[in-house]
């Protein structure tokens, strides 16, 4: 068993009695430099003291097995499980084999700190992330909560804010919680300088938008100019109709095949934090400007495929969702994808060729499903009047793999 023990910057005072008799009984402690000089000699004296390895994931496995049979106690910031190495030795090892014993976390005492009822803050860690795993969460009106990597994380989110149309937005820097220490700096994202006090800080930020910001909404279909494209686009009309065809729920994974610019893929991502996808895109320029469109929409984490449709499927994990944009008649794409979504899953394949229409027709005949034609059109000038512009008509095929009873 492995004990996991929370622990603030107030140190051993700060320590629950249970957490404290964890580690007078242990045989090991292992955390960083920093969390083990928090503890007392004279009450941790006959402990061995293990500072962490780094990098530490590669090396965790085996410092455990070094271990094995040993009273084990780690330490940990704050909460072990809010973005801490409770979580992953719980994948690691079983939940049955890690007992955690929380402290209380950063988040919670920084929202003590503003007065902020914690169920109204979003949380974005940009630990091991890029700085655009922020930029979905940026709303109007939100509050969040920035786990951020080094002293100079408050001037690089300040940096993001401002550039995205929301200078004006109120900064919290509070730093080294819970300690004789603590601090709190306060700003605006469009005045900050300078770094966080700590390194142990969290970047607290009211969100408002400057004259004119328009933030993309999390309904899919965002409008087509919110991605950089070549015209290789599922339109904003229809991609919301295929969007609700797919039906994202939590942590399920996406294929996009023929993505295009990404849309679809990325509205997937931001209908929920735990959604993942694999964009596939055969043209290159194309397979980098959707990793630009993810990075400004705010899903780095989308995965991007270079290569043709269906070689470049071989080995890609099982999805729960498949959509193919592009490539449809391409030999055996529609067989490759149907044979590897999972039972339960969706499948939604759009057709604007006559050929490419005809072959999911056949499909159709032979799996059932729903196949909708959609036919949008757009006002336009017409010399000094207004007419319709029919843009080319789309057939959307939904199927759902069934089950095995």
């Amino acid at each position: 068993m492995i004990t996991v023990v929370g622990i603030g910057a107030d140190g051993w005072d700060g320590l629950a009695e249970p957490s404290r008799r964890a580690l007078r009984g242990a045989e090991v402690v292992m955390g960083a430099s920093r969390q083990l000089d928090l503890l007392p000699g004279a009450d941790t004296a006959e402990a061995e003291r293990v500072v962490w390895p780094s990098p530490l994931l590669p090396e965790l496995p085996g410092l455990m097995e070094r271990h094995a049979g040993r009273e084990v106690c780690v330490l940990a910031s704050g909460d072990p499980m809010f973005y801490g190495i409770g979580a992953t030795l719980v994948r690691l090892l079983g939940a049955e084999r890690v007992r955690v014993l929380p402290h209380v976390s950063s988040l919670s005492l920084a929202c003590a700190r503003l007065g902020w009822p914690v169920e109204q803050v979003d949380v974005v860690s940009l630990v091991g992330r890029p700085l655009s795993a922020l930029n979905a969460a940026v709303l109007l009106g939100r509050r969040l909560v920035v786990l951020g990597a080094g002293l100079d994380a408050p001037a690089r989110v300040a940096g993001l804010l401002a550039e995205r149309g929301y200078g004006p937005s109120e900064l919290h820097v509070l730093a080294d919680l819970g300690s004789a220490t603590e601090s709190v700096l306060r700003g605006t994202a469009a005045g900050w300088t300078g770094p966080a006090p700590s390194a142990l800080h969290v970047i607290a930020v009211e969100c408002v938008a400057a004259p004119g910001t328009r933030p993309p909404a999390r309904v899919p279909g965002l409008p087509d100019d919110a991605f950089e494209h070549d015209g290789q686009l599922t339109k904003r009309e229809v991609r919301a109709v295929s969007l609700s065809r797919l039906a994202p729920l939590p942590g399920e994974l996406l294929w996009d095949v023929g993505a295009g610019a990404g849309s679809i893929a990325i509205e997937w991502m931001r209908s929920h934090p735990a959604c993942a996808a694999v964009a596939v895109e055969s043209h290159p320029d194309r397979a980098a400007a959707i990793r630009r469109n993810a990075e400004t929409l705010g899903v780095p984490g989308l995965q991007v495929v270079e290569g043709r449709a269906p070689a470049a499927l071989d080995g890609l994990p099982t999805p729960d969702a498949v959509f193919v944009g592009g490539g449809l008649t391409a030999g055996g794409l529609l067989e490759h994808c149907w044979s590897a979504l999972r039972p339960g899953g969706r499948l939604v394949a759009n057709a604007v060729t006559l050929e490419s229409e005809a072959l999911v027709t056949t499909w159709y005949g032979r799996l059932g499903g729903d196949l909708v034609r959609l036919a949008v059109q757009r006002a336009s000038p017409v010399g000094s009047f207004t007419a319709w512009r029919p843009a080319m008509p789309v057939t959307v095929w939904t199927v759902v793999k069934e089950t095995t009873p």
